[in-house]
């Protein structure tokens, strides 16, 4: 098997794993872990084959053709962006499935929870290597919807739900955006893949919609990434289980915003707008995250505004610009998925094993969890940034880029110097106050977590380490390919454990003297944050709320004046509608067809049948009850059937014959269950409005008939069928096959809408028979039901 199929399988590998999980949980259990964990393990092996080839700058694309006509494919690029990626997704991701299975053991729905995790799992990875537009919007919105199951899993609990719900909108509105991007970028440039658009860069840049292009990826990477103000979604979704966490939103999804912006770097990347938005919206959610992560005494929220941190500096690192500034997002960016992830795991095992997470009631556990606090230990001092860690080598090369004089520089290094500050606190906070001083009662019996719940973090937590000890390694495989991806030109990484002396040196010790001094006053900070946030009241999570009432409130104003809920008034403003398009637009352009209508030489027996047809019409007008005007309402249908079958089309004849008859039919039978009265007793002065509103609508659609049949006539789709009914779908029935085959999703989706419009007329029924046996009004019933369903 080539490299391009393994690709392929590779891609398609966690869905594949994911629909065997729950089968495979109900006979293993717990220890299904182990055999689920070897698909993104599989994963892992198979493009770490590509980094020797990477990190010699070469570029590997492949796929198959999805959409040829209008030249989307189903199609990869693997760089040193989507490579790192990638690895760190499907390795963390074997970790993460591993840890699952003992934090969830003995859950009743953990196949469940295995199934929606390798899914996202696919999801993502599939997003990361994906050299299509198409193929990475359509693997984007499947992270947030897979995203949205993870986050809701507890779904007994209204704070889950809510917080997936919000995730969902958030990240859902901002695909939106994104898709609007990639169009009109797709329309500019007149390509769909990734990997050829950095040859259209200066003619995007200098392009009109360019502003409009930037403002709708960065909304698509905003919301994903959560930055300020679209952040609130992330801390709200550690309602999902600790895995969840540790995975989608330290590691994997809410890097996807960062990950486009990287990717797009190259082609939107230098401009003015660009490094003016990024480094403002970047620096900002840096500030902010790490500020509200001091107020924080819930372990698993502090890590999450402190990832909502590390989101706003690898934002403000990618649009600065300067040198060294995408080297250290390149660092930063492995560093803190290898930390982050380390300490969402430890901050689990020890929920899960004392029944604690607020950091204000746990103490002592250093002697009942001492790997445990070993591992946590070790990935605080790569968040703080300090030796051996490769943190520290991420600080470095932070502080490198920000080490100018000029006043810009300067004021971001402050800025930064402050969050990272705020970090290292929260960082040691977490690494050290669970675990030092006396100790605590707990819920549980505190001991060490078991090996399933302690393999993962501990692996990351010691990849940091190794990575910083074989820096020039690390470098040459990983970072440098990255790097030079994100720079569309080669970089070169070389920050190493040995310090050089010099500014940024001076600002990583300051970083850490300002780290120890908020430590030791977290507590005042912590009552600090209260007060300040206590002032301002407002903020973007009550507005999503605000926003969500606002938007049913007025969906609901609409429907009532729109939808009064009488069928006659419907149907009314559905045909005056159609008249007005029929009849207006012609007469102000023009378009009537010319006199004479008919050709002279018209068959007597064709004469004949339209006279029947109008025989029929008044046959309905002048009925003296509504069963007799049921009846004839046929005639004209069977006229039709008549002209069908003269000019040999006796297929469409039947369906014709076959519809009339059912039509007259189904309702005569309803007319008799709805007992209405015989005939129609509205005065003169309603029936008129009625008549004239027909007459216009059958005059429209009359004369616009006569204008197309007027025009020569167009061979073309008439030759397309009878080329390619036979030899493309193999049938000679070139009607049957128009709709079975070239117009199938079409026949699909009409067939989707009469299947619903006969689920709801069975609910109606079975509500109406429920009320009579009951005794009741179908009105009581009706509702009841809707009271069910508040309720």
């Amino acid at each position: 098997m080539d490299a391009a199929a393994l690709t392929f399988l590779a891609l398609g590998l966690p869905f594949v794993a994911a629909a065997f999980a729950p089968a495979l949980t109900r006979v293993l259990g717990h220890n299904a872990a182990w055999i689920l964990a070897l698909a993104p393990f599989a994963i892992f092996v198979h493009f770490a084959g590509f980094v020797a080839e990477i990190a010699k700058g070469e570029i590997i694309t492949g796929g198959y053709a999805w959409i040829p006509s209008f030249n989307v494919s189903f199609s990869w690029l693997i760089d040193g962006l989507s490579l790192t990626f990638v690895l760190l997704i499907s390795g963390i991701g074997a970790l993460i499935v591993l840890y699952s299975g003992g934090y969830l053991k003995g859950h009743p729905q953990q196949g469940r929870f295995f199934s929606f995790i390798l899914m996202f799992m696919g999801s993502m990875q599939g997003l990361v290597v994906s050299d299509s537009f198409l193929m990475l919007f359509v693997f984007w919105e499947l992270t947030s919807i897979t995203s949205f199951l993870l986050i809701g899993f507890d779904h007994g609990r209204e704070a889950a739900r809510r917080a997936a719900l919000q995730a969902l909108v958030v990240t859902g509105g901002g695909g939106l955006m994104l898709l609007a991007g990639l169009l009109i970028l797709w329309n500019i440039s007149g390509i769909t893949q990734f990997s050829l658009l950095p040859a259209f860069g200066g003619e995007l840049k200098e392009s009109p919609f360019y502003l409009a292009v930037l403002l709708l990826v960065l909304g698509g990477a905003f919301t994903k990434s959560a930055q300020f103000p679209f952040h609130f979604w992330l801390p709200n979704a550690m309602e999902a289980p600790t895995p969840v966490s540790a995975y989608l939103h330290s590691a994997t999804m809410v890097k996807a915003g960062v990950y486009l912006l990287m990717r797009l770097n190259p082609v939107l990347g230098g401009t003015p707008e660009w490094q003016i938005l990024l480094p403002l919206f970047g620096v900002t959610t840096l500030v902010a995250g790490a500020a509200l992560a001091v107020r924080q005494t819930d372990l698993k929220l502090m890590l999450a505004y402190t990832t909502m941190s590390s989101l706003g500096l690898l934002v403000m690192l990618t649009g600065l610009g300067m040198p060294h500034a995408l080297e250290a997002a390149a660092l930063y960016l492995v560093a803190h998925a290898l930390f982050k992830g380390a300490l969402f795991m430890v901050a689990g095992s020890i929920d899960h094993e004392t029944g604690l997470r607020d950091l204000t009631r746990l103490g002592g556990l250093r002697s009942a969890m001492p790997l445990t606090f070993a591992i946590a230990l070790l990935a605080a001092l790569s968040m703080g940034g300090l030796l051996p860690s490769f943190g520290f080598l991420a600080k470095e090369e932070i502080y490198a880029a920000l080490s100018g004089f000029d006043r810009r520089s300067m004021v971001f290094a402050a800025l930064t110097m402050l969050g990272n500050a705020l970090m290292f606190a929260v960082a040691f906070a977490i690494a050290l106050k669970p675990f030092i001083g006396p100790k605590v009662h707990t819920p549980k019996h505190a001991h060490e977590a078991p090996l399933l719940l302690w393999l993962g973090p501990a692996l990351l937590a010691v990849t940091g380490l190794a990575m910083a000890l074989m820096s020039g390694l690390a470098h040459r495989l990983i970072t440098s390919p990255m790097a030079t991806a994100v720079a569309g030109q080669p970089r070169s990484v070389s920050v190493s454990l040995m310090p050089h002396i010099g500014v940024p040196l001076v600002l990583s010790g300051l970083t850490v003297l300002a780290g120890i001094a908020f430590y030791l006053n977290l507590a005042r900070l912590r009552a600090a944050m209260t007060v300040i946030l206590a002032d301002i009241g407002w903020g973007p999570d009550r507005g999503f709320d605000q926003f969500l009432r606002g938007l049913v409130r007025f969906a609901v104003a609409v429907t009532r004046r729109l939808q009064g809920g009488r069928l006659d008034v419907y149907m009314t403003a559905t045909f005056v509608l159609v008249a007005v398009v029929l009849l207006a637009v012609p007469f102000r352009y023009g378009e009537f067809p010319r006199a004479p209508f008919f050709s002279a030489d018209v068959p007597l027996h064709e004469l004949a049948i339209m006279a029947i047809a109008v025989a029929g019409l008044f046959a309905v007008v002048l009925a003296a009850d509504r069963l007799t005007a049921i009846v004839s309402l046929g005639i004209q249908g069977f006229a039709v059937a008549m002209i069908f079958l003269l000019y040999g089309a006796p297929d469409l004849a039947f369906t014709q014959f076959m519809i009339e008859t059912l039509s007259v039919v189904v309702l005569a039978l309803v007319m008799t269950r709805l007992r209405l009265s015989p005939s129609d007793h509205r005065p003169l002065g309603e029936k008129l409005p009625d008549f004239a509103l027909a007459l216009a609508c059958g005059l429209g659609f009359g004369l616009f008939l006569l204008k197309v049949t007027a025009a020569p006539f167009d061979a073309t789709l008439t030759d397309f069928f009878n080329r390619y009914s036979k030899a493309v779908a193999h049938g000679e029935n070139v009607v049957n096959v128009i709709i079975v085959d070239f117009r199938g999703t079409d026949t699909l989706g009409e067939i989707a809408v009469v299947m619903i419009a006969g689920l709801a007329i069975l609910s109606l029924v079975r509500l109406r028979a429920g009320s009579l046996q009951r005794g009741e009004p179908v009105e009581i019933a009706a509702e009841e039901a809707k009271r069910e369903e508040r309720a």
